[in-house]
């Protein structure tokens, strides 16, 4: 059954499904430059849940399809064209259904949600729904109650109220991408806007395929993890028992006094869940300590060992918490992980949900148990040192371009001119560093170098004292200190990051690099921000927030073109490649094994090709792995 519902929501239903219905669709549209495209499904999950109607057209017509009755397979020129633009909003939805229900993959996307995120960057209480976009733009009230009407409606013909639902968000797409291309132009955003259109189809691949997971494998390591958490519940028990320091907790939970027998005090069960809990029992030990979460419990774990190991605990109980039981949640019908990527943060960078697969732990424990099929492998490319490249070609500092140009080790060069005599007193006989300019073992090296590359990755994090303090276990003196020596070395690193930094706090935005110049506008600004002194706690955060996202933003930019390369390339070429994932600065695909010589070496090339769009100085590379598993 198709429905046919002309520019004043007047609906024509077709008596019956006939061929020739569907030939009027393509005919419509076969000729248009831009058309609106929606579905309708029976839930979200792509892999088990239907899609029962899909929707196209433009702001005079629009055609609402039954797909359980009509197969869109005529259309299939159309929206594989990429010539024809066609009009989503959340894109990556649509598209995984119409790719599992209909076998088309959609070329030629323009996201409505996308650019609504790229044009409002950092500005608060902005909705991104097509409700919100729809109010925004178009004054329209839209009621999204009829959407539940589609789950669970079985076979039922549709309503004309679902029919009428289904053309106006058609409708609707066609006329906020006409209001969304003069804001467009204004802030001179169209480079991005087509960076987020193209690649939001590479992480729609990449959301479709899926990770295999092997389940049996998995659960070994949380039952290992989980006999861990419980050990040390345990002996945290224990500990407190034989802390003379912690008589007082002991007696005030026991409801006793300092007489009660040892055999009593065995009977201790404290509830290490409970922040409540566990703060009184620290108090002991530190008075002023007001919570324990986060910095303070780093701060003091050296200091005490009932800390130490409570932080132990809580990295052990994260461990099953985040990938116990509830990950598996999240397994699909087909037995993959297919995560959802959330594409436009503040900075340009990505996150994921459902499972978060940006935060599975680096070491290859946990990445080890999603494998490739058998005769295939996975290929993986990331930058070397991509935000350190990103740092040095927007600074031009001499010391990090000739560091990289020569392949010498940047953490390790950067320390000995901050350190001075002391780095080189204290070179080791043979020291690899003193001879070759490479990562040397040399003890005290290995501390310098520690520090140092610490500062070189928190410049592209807004990284202060505080902050380094924390992370070096060291006074917040020492950790001033310690920046202040280092951009004496690298007073060009200070200039750019210093540029940028007061570029925010005097225009209120900051962009990333050529050629796509994304865009952050900061909420809390305003235009005599830095007359007032009550605000320096919002200029110091606009400030920071400059420094940072042009580094991050550039990077995630590169990487988002890096995708858009491969899956082109895949595609041209028809290459038995799928691209199952993204980490930052990593692409990870899975490759036939007979086609591992020729993919290979094509992956690094692509990757360094979009770098060159940014980092022009071509010094950025890309490091290319083959494993039988997902690996770092």
């Amino acid at each position: 059954m198709i429905h046919l519902v002309d520019g004043s929501s007047k609906t024509v239903p077709s008596p019956h499904y006939q061929s020739a219905m569907i030939d009027d669709v393509v005919r419509y549209c076969q000729d248009k430059t831009i058309l609106g495209v929606d579905t309708e499904t029976e839930g979200f999950d792509f892999t088990s849940k239907k899609m029962i109607m899909f929707q196209i057209g433009d702001a005079n017509q629009q055609f609402v399809i039954d797909t359980r009755l009509v197969s869109i397979e005529p259309l299939r020129n159309i929206l594989e064209s990429r010539d024809i633009v066609k009009i989503f909003h959340n894109a990556k939805f649509d598209y995984k259904f119409i790719k599992r229900w209909s076998n088309i993959c959609c070329e030629g996307v323009y996201d409505t949600f996308l650019v609504e995120r790229i044009l409002n960057c950092g500005k608060l209480n902005y909705g991104y729904s097509l409700k919100d976009v729809c109010k925004r733009y178009l004054n329209v009230e839209l009621n999204k109650d009829v959407r539940n009407q589609f789950v669970g409606l079985g076979s039922q013909p549709f309503k004309e109220t679902q029919i009428t639902y289904g053309a106006k968000d058609v409708e609707y797409l066609i006329k906020i991408h006409t209001h969304q291309q003069d804001t467009i132009d204004k802030y001179q955003l169209r480079n991005v806007v087509d960076l987020e259109n193209e690649v939001v189809l590479a992480f729609a691949d990449i959301e479709y395929n899926g990770l295999d997971l092997d389940v049996e494998s998995w659960q070994k390591i949380e039952k290992v993890n989980t006999d861990k958490a419980e050990e040390l519940e345990t002996s945290l028990d224990v500990m407190v028992t034989n802390d003379d320091r912690l008589q007082k907790f002991v007696s005030k939970y026991l409801q006793t006094d300092m007489f009660t027998a040892v055999e009593d005090l065995r009977k201790i069960d404290i509830k290490w869940t409970s922040p409540k809990q566990v703060l009184d029992v620290f108090q002991c030990l530190v008075p002023k300590l007001d919570n324990v979460n986060g910095k303070q419990m780093y701060k003091y774990r050296f200091k005490y060992p009932l800390i130490d190991r409570y932080v132990k605990y809580k990295e052990a109980m994260k461990l099953c918490t985040s990938y116990g039981d509830a990950f598996f949640k999240n397994l699909a019908a087909d037995n993959k992980i297919h995560t959802n990527f959330h594409q436009i943060l503040d900075t340009g960078r990505v996150s994921s949900s459902k499972p978060n697969m940006q935060q599975i732990p680096a070491d290859n424990v946990y990445r080890n148990c999603f494998t490739a099929p058998d005769g295939w492998s996975f290929v993986s490319a990331d930058y070397s040192s991509q935000e350190l490249n990103v740092i040095a070609f927007g600074s031009k500092d001499p010391v990090w371009i000739k560091a990289l140009e020569n392949n010498e080790d940047l953490h390790s060069t950067c320390a000995e001119l901050v350190y001075g005599d002391e780095w080189i007193n204290s070179a080791e006989d043979n020291c690899v560093y003193m001879t070759k300019k490479q990562k040397c073992n040399c003890k005290a090296h290995k501390k310098l170098r520690t520090n140092v590359k610490t500062i070189n990755f928190g410049l592209a994090y807004g990284m202060g004292p505080n902050k380094l303090s924390d992370t070096l276990n060291i006074s917040i003196e020492a950790a001033k200190s310690l920046i202040e020596k280092y951009f004496q070395a690298f007073p060009s690193i200070k200039g750019f990051l210093d540029k940028l930094g007061n570029f925010g706090k005097k225009f209120g935005y900051i962009k990333t690099f050529p050629p796509y110049n994304r865009k952050r506008w900061f909420s809390n600004w305003y235009p005599k921000i830095w007359n007032n002194k009550s605000s320096m706690m919002e200029l110091g955060s606009i400030e920071r927030a400059s420094k940072n996202t042009p580094i991050q933003g550039a990077s995630a930019d590169m990487t988002k073109k890096a995708l858009i390369l491969v899956r082109d390339c895949i595609a041209t070429n028809n290459l038995p490649v799928k691209m199952v994932m993204t980490v930052h600065d990593q692409i990870d695909t899975i490759c036939r094994n007979d086609q591992l010589p020729l993919w290979k070496p094509l992956m690094k090339d692509l990757m360094e090709q979009a770098a060159l769009e940014i980092v022009t100085n071509g010094l950025l590379k890309a490091e290319v792995t083959v494993s039988n598993c997902w690996e770092k």
